[in-house]
């Protein structure tokens, strides 16, 4: 870019002569024309003084009386009160002759027949050709002037309309130097000691590099943050803003696409330019999978074969000829397992930190500082509330203490609550509570006995998570829900998960044990217990008949397969086995039922009678769990239950998150 101002002086000037010498072209535009007949009407009322005609352009200019004048200036005020910032014309009226020897005849004759009349004629050439050229001249001048300022000066820069024509290949980055002040820093990231440690190894290689250098050590290329929406992996760049002193380039990967050819490559090459034109820095690309997808799948073609030329120029600039600068780049995805591993090797991405869901004292830290900023109650129990969100993300914990501040507001209280938390969480997972919405009395008691099914088999089998409250309030699309606290564990067992299928389908064994029939409020159900079971079976390797093989590809490649990974005869089988799972967790729940009806009866009765029950009903019913270990104070509830599909720790952590509360639907979910 140029640093020096713009000259208006030539601009001025070519002004100053366009406007000399087009006087007379742009006045004479407010003169009006008339018909030789409405001239010579004029003539004969004595109106015109003098007319002079012009023999190259068969043209010639009225000039009126003085009264005539006085007449006309009233009648143009009348027709537009702007007409007297116009320049004055030279003439009155304008007129178009076909013959000027007609013309003149007929002038000659009716001054003849009107003595009286004292107008004159005068016969001339029109104004000279080099006036005509240099009026042409200055026009154009003026019009290519216009062009200049607006399309290379306004366009070209990165402000004004249409700033995108001209630099449409730079990129979008936002810049964050010495100059931009970021009030995050790693003391505002709770929890992820892990990750935050290598994070900030990083931050010091930018500050101290010498002290990993002189040790043989090199800068690594790349840093790729990992993990499930809602941890914290934003966040974490934000603190790398903050605390590294470094120009910290920040974007998303879609920046990089457009609907033109090659802009993506183009906006890779203008951003690694200005990050090593400001070494050391950082780049921080969000959500990387939008460009970083791994090349050649399903074939596609277009705007595939863009995104592919996006990624090789993001490829040769981490690790290519020319790359030996001090520039680290930070991406962030939830999405890994889709990345190309030409991304993920060494060299380019040197460390994947994987960002995973909070532990309990990481959960209590990351609530110490989300309630800092709420005016809290002496009898909320910070201990207590971490407790009870097992497998949390951050996002999540800010959500809960967001939407309790608010309930509280909106209940007129002077600090946030207990009751308010509890509040906060039942809104947030089960949705509105809808207090008019019209139930008859046959729905509400099956409902009654749906969510006491639940109840009574999750409390009479060993492995079940133990349940914390069952209400038959609709909430959000349900018309009833039971609510557990499941152990944190990293893995489950056979058993445990037969016994999760068996409480889940309780609530349809119950309705078969009272009413002899089934209605369709079990549709979560039995979409849960499918999944749970087919996982078994195809995926974890449970089930004697199919033995230890697993259907599950975790490079994400199946995806992209019309075809089964096993034969027809393998696929009747797996359908056959999943069938037999559910089919006998639920003959298995019958009989529980069966033999316990009396219970089952009186939780159902007493659930009709307070709609909402905790822990202590159940135990006064069906008294303690002797494999339970102590439990705490009745706790929140939680999010619906889902199936988890990989054998890991963040997915296990997950579906502990999940099943904490079972949302159980009594018919409103195939509504």
């Amino acid at each position: 870019m140029n640093n020096k101002g713009f000259n208006w002086f030539f601009p001025i000037a070519i002004m100053g002569i366009i406007l000399y010498f087009a006087m007379g072209f742009f006045g004479s535009s407010d003169i009006q024309e008339i018909t030789e007949e409405e001239y010579f009407t004029l003539m004969q009322e004595g109106k015109v003084q003098n007319v002079k005609a012009y023999r190259d352009n068969y043209t010639a200019d009225v000039f009126l009386t003085a009264t005539a004048k006085k007449e006309l200036a009233k009648t143009n005020e009348q027709k537009s009160p702007f007409s007297g910032l116009n320049p004055a014309p030279s003439a009155d009226y304008t007129l178009k002759y076909g013959d000027l020897r007609l013309f003149l005849e007929k002038f000659d004759k009716i001054k003849a027949e009107n003595p009286q009349l004292t107008t004159t004629k005068n016969v001339d050439r029109a104004g000279s050709a080099m006036q005509e050229i240099l009026i042409q001249i200055g026009i154009g001048l003026f019009i290519m002037f216009i062009i200049y300022f607006v399309f290379f000066r306004r366009m070209a820069g990165p402000g004004g309309p249409g700033g995108q024509i001209f630099s449409i290949g730079k990129s979008r980055a936002k810049l964050f130097d010495e100059k931009d002040k970021i009030n995050v820093t790693f003391k505002d990231v709770a929890g992820l000691e892990g990750a935050k440690e290598e994070v900030q190894e990083v931050v010091d290689f930018l500050k101290n590099s010498e002290k990993y250098t002189k040790l043989g050590g090199k800068i690594p290329k790349g840093v790729l943050l990992v993990g499930p929406p809602g941890t914290g992996k934003t966040l974490l760049a934000k603190a790398v803003a903050g605390e590294a002193k470094v120009p910290f380039f920040s974007l998303s990967g879609s920046d990089f696409v457009e609907m033109f050819v090659g802009v993506g490559a183009s906006r890779v090459r203008d951003l690694f330019a200005q990050a090593k034109a400001k070494s050391p820095a950082i780049i921080f690309i969000d959500e990387i999978d939008a460009i970083g997808r791994a090349r050649g799948k399903g074939n596609f073609t277009g705007g595939n074969d863009e995104r592919e030329n996006t990624l090789n120029q993001l490829l040769t600039e981490m690790d290519g000829f020319g790359t030996d600068t001090n520039v680290i780049v930070m991406a962030a995805t939830n999405r890994a397992d889709i990345l190309d591993k030409a991304l993920m090797r060494a060299g380019r991405f040197d460390r994947s930190i994987y960002v995973d869901l909070p532990e309990l004292h990481e959960r209590r830290q990351i609530l110490d500082v989300h309630l800092s900023k709420i005016k809290l109650d002496d009898n909320v129990d910070r201990d207590f509330l971490a407790k009870q969100t097992p497998g949390f993300s951050g996002a999540d914990i800010a959500n809960l203490c967001n939407e309790a501040a608010l309930i509280a507001a909106r209940n007129n209280h002077e600090t946030v609550t207990k009751q308010d938390f509890l509040d906060a969480v039942d809104r947030i997972i089960g949705g509105l509570e809808k207090k008019n919405k019209a139930i008859k009395p046959s729905e509400k008691r099956r409902v009654a006995y749906h969510e006491a099914g639940h109840a009574a088999i999750s409390w009479l089998v060993e492995h079940a998570a133990p349940l914390l409250k069952v209400t038959i309030v609709p909430r959000g699309r349900s018309l009833g829900a039971a609510w557990y606290l499941p152990e944190e564990r990293s893995l489950t067992t056979t058993e445990q998960m037969y016994d999760e299928i068996c409480a889940t389908l309780g609530g349809r064994a119950a309705e078969q044990t009272v009413f002899g029939n089934i209605s369709t409020g079990a549709l979560s159900d039995l979409e849960r217990v499918t999944k749970q079971a087919q996982a078994m079976v195809t995926i974890y390797g449970l089930n004697d008949k199919i033995g230890n093989i697993s259907y599950y590809d975790s490079s994400g490649q199946s995806e992209y397969n019309f075809g089964k990974p096993y034969s027809n005869e393998t696929a009747k089988l797996i359908d056959s086995e999943i069938s037999k799972i559910i089919e006998h967790q639920y003959v298995r729940a019958l009989e529980i039922l069966a033999t316990n009806r009396d219970k089952l009866d009186a939780l159902a009765q007493k659930l009709l009678e307070k709609e909402v029950i905790f822990r202590e009903d159940l135990e006064e019913i069906f008294g303690k769990r002797a494999w339970d270990p102590e439990l705490t104070e009745t706790p929140v509830s939680n999010k619906e239950n889902k199936l988890v599909e990989e054998v890991t720790v963040e997915d296990q952590k997950q579906e502990e998150k999940n099943s904490i509360a079972s949302p159980e639907s009594g018919g409103g979910d195939q509504l």
